[in-house]
């Protein structure tokens, strides 16, 4: 996409970069319905299939991490799987609404969202991911400048911040110096030279051992090892909530991209994670000869209501920091199909004046003015407030006007939104995108590779390899376990062989009761099998899957118009998809793709389920569920035993027109 042509793009109605053309406008109620079709310079290996009247497999049954040419042009397949793995993560609940939201990109949080623990075990991981890291590598390259460890560019940066100060020029030097970085990509190596985050000591901006002993991985605060990109931050992030206390405990143990399916077995035998902290309070009373504040007291349930509500509170605050951030990454370095100019020019639009006026601003007049309002704003509630109810009555949604996503970052897309329009592009070709390769094995302890002649950090090649490379043990043994840990070690593996036999049991119940016609037991058959053994088919049109216990595959047949969505224990062969193909009594249901309003992913034994299996059966692994509505009441299918429930999830979720809403 050449840059000169870029500065109309969002001013176009279609988004289009060929404005010298005439192609057929492409429509959407979306940018990202729009972008998704758009005819492209460059295209990867899904765009080039595009021309094909079936659906093309890209990936799906040979090894993705084996494709050496980009799937999407424009996006290494490095950070396509980033990307794609972190969305399957973070979105788990999604509606159909009727009209596109004001920043008309899709995956807007519900207003009617409520808090779980599981959504803020996501929100903060993702806040950890985007935000945290990112303001970690900014103290680092604070801490590397005020070192002096880089003499020549802290020594350039200290003559011009001089200047400045003896120049009374220190706003507009600030602002010019933002407006270079936003609007000339090539100058933010030039003044801030990339370094791995783990190998700068930011108390010293100097070299330091990272704390994972090895530098496995460029983009994470421990520099631990990672088999793709950004596991090694993902990791960090889920490890970070689980060390959280109180209100945090119940997210801590649950998965966060799963729901919880009706009559989920171990569910109500299984005592409540966070029940568990006021429970011990409780015992610790009686103890003492105390009565239980279970018993009488009546604070506890509106304190644990007032705790819930502002963790919501805090909840929505920390997602909107986080979109901020990564609707800035992306409008700083945007990532095709997206205008690659248009984003810049908007924000250095508004960086430009404010540069102009600081020139001709003095210190003391901005100081009278921030007194001022000041005053006005602790003074002036009367006033206030009737300016307040006037815009509420002539302008009912002047607040949303004024919100940055809505304004200044307005079309700019999250992650999430980046990797649905990714996804859509892969279905207006005919190409669906593939899933992200597995991590099943250990990530390797080597170090990270290092291009030594880009790393200015003032010190030795020596230094910065003996830094990354893997820590050297000294040969001692260690200690050897004492009598009572071994004791402990072995009523602990009494209890969870105990726990074993009887999830076991329960399993030949379940098996017993789905034979006879029990609706909650057939839709828990299945959900256990052998870690890393994954039934076929997996796509990209047919899926394994039980649905009311039985074994079959949902399939989507895009033979129609309209593509179809059914299920069928007469597995389709050699791409015969089509459902009239399907023997006679061997579809149990057909939903048009566009009449689906809601889906929602589901543990395949509730999340209390999945604690006891994982820690009791190390050899066998829970198998997860989608729950379809449609518009009609009956319209509800569940999924279950599902291996490849997120990539059913991601094909359903770009292969037609709705506009998401995420909850």
């Amino acid at each position: 996409m050449d840059e000169k042509d870029e500065s109309a793009v969002f001013l176009a109605p279609t988004c289009n970069d060929k404005i010298n053309e005439a192609p057929p406008t492409p429509e959407g109620p979306t940018d990202s319905h729009v972008l998704a079709q758009v005819e492209q310079d460059e295209k990867g290996l899904s765009q080039q299939a595009g021309d094909t009247a079936e659906v093309t497999d890209v990936g799906w049954t040979t090894p993705t991490n084996h494709i050496v040419e980009p799937i999407i042009a424009g996006i290494s397949n490095e950070d396509l799987w980033m990307l794609i793995r972190r969305f399957d993560q973070q979105v788990y609940n999604v509606k159909a609404v009727p009209n596109a939201p004001l920043q008309n990109l899709d995956l807007t949080r519900s207003d009617d969202d409520e808090f779980s623990p599981d959504k803020l075990r996501a929100t903060m991981e993702r806040f950890y991911i985007t935000v945290v890291v990112t303001l970690t590598s900014f103290i680092k390259h604070v801490a590397r400048l005020r070192s002096w460890k880089e003499p020549r560019r802290t020594a350039i940066f200290c003559v011009v911040y001089s200047l400045a100060w003896v120049l009374d020029f220190l706003a507009p030097a600030f602002f010019a110096a933002l407006i270079s970085l936003v609007i000339y990509p090539p100058c933010r190596p030039i003044m801030f030279p990339p370094a791995p985050i783990a190998l700068v000591d930011k108390d010293t901006g100097g070299v330091q051992k990272p704390k994972a002993g090895v530098l496995g991985s460029h983009d994470s605060i421990t520099g631990a090892p990672e088999k793709y990109k950004g596991e090694a931050a993902e990791k960090e992030a889920s490890n970070l909530v689980a060390s959280v206390a109180s209100v945090a405990v119940g997210s801590a143990v649950g998965k966060h991209d799963q729901g919880v399916p009706e009559g989920a077995p171990l569910e109500d035998s299984v005592p409540d994670a966070m029940d568990i902290v006021s429970n011990t309070a409780d015992a610790q009373s009686a103890a003492q000869g105390e009565i239980p504040s279970e018993s009488h007291d009546k604070t506890r349930q509106p304190m644990k209501q007032a705790v819930l509500d502002g963790a919501n509170m805090a909840m929505d605050v920390v997602s909107d920091i986080t979109d901020t951030f990564e609707k800035f990454g992306n409008a700083l370095s945007p990532t095709s199909p997206f205008p690659q100019l248009s984003p810049r020019l908007r924000l250095v639009a508004v960086l430009a004046p404010t540069c102009l006026l600081s020139t001709l601003v003095s210190s003391y007049f901005l100081m009278k003015t921030m007194g001022l309002v000041t005053g006005f704003v602790f003074f002036g509630d009367p006033i206030i407030w009737r300016g307040i109810a006037y815009l509420n009555s002539n302008y009912p949604h002047w607040e949303r006007l004024l919100e940055l996503q809505n304004s200044l970052l307005k079309g700019i897309p999250t992650n999430s939104q980046l990797a649905l329009t990714l996804l859509r592009i892969g279905e207006a070709n005919m190409s669906p995108l593939p899933p992200p390769p597995s991590s099943l094995e250990k990530a390797s302890s080597r170090p990270a590779s290092l291009h030594h002649e880009e790393l200015t950090l003032g010190a030795s090649r020596s230094e910065i390899e003996l830094a990354a490379s893997p820590e050297v043990h000294n040969g001692l043994k260690e200690e050897e376990p004492h009598h009572e840990k071994t004791m402990a070690t072995r009523i602990l593996g009494f209890f969870r062989g105990t726990t074993a036999t009887g999830v076991e049991s329960k399993r030949g119940i379940d098996r017993m009761r789905a034979a006879i016609g029990s609706r909650h037991a057939r839709n828990r058959v299945g959900v256990l099998r052998p870690k890393g053994k994954e039934s076929s088919p997996v796509g990209p049109a047919e899926f394994n899957a039980r649905h009311k216990g039985k074994r079959g595959a949902v399939v989507i047949d895009s033979s129609k118009d309209s593509p179809i969505l059914y299920f069928t224990t007469d597995i389709p062969q050699f791409g015969d998809f089509e459902v009239e193909k399907r023997k006679k009594g061997t579809v149990y249901f057909t939903i048009p793709v566009s009449d689906i309003l809601e889906m929602k992913k589901q543990g395949g034994m509730g999340w209390k389920g999945k604690l006891v299996v994982g820690w009791a059966i190390g050899s066998k692994e829970v198998v997860d569920g989608l729950l379809i509505q449609g518009k009609e009441p009956h319209q509800t299918y569940q999924l279950t035993a599902m291996g490849t429930r997120n990539q059913l999830f991601n094909r359903l979720i770009a292969i037609d027109g709705q506009v998401w809403e995420t909850f």
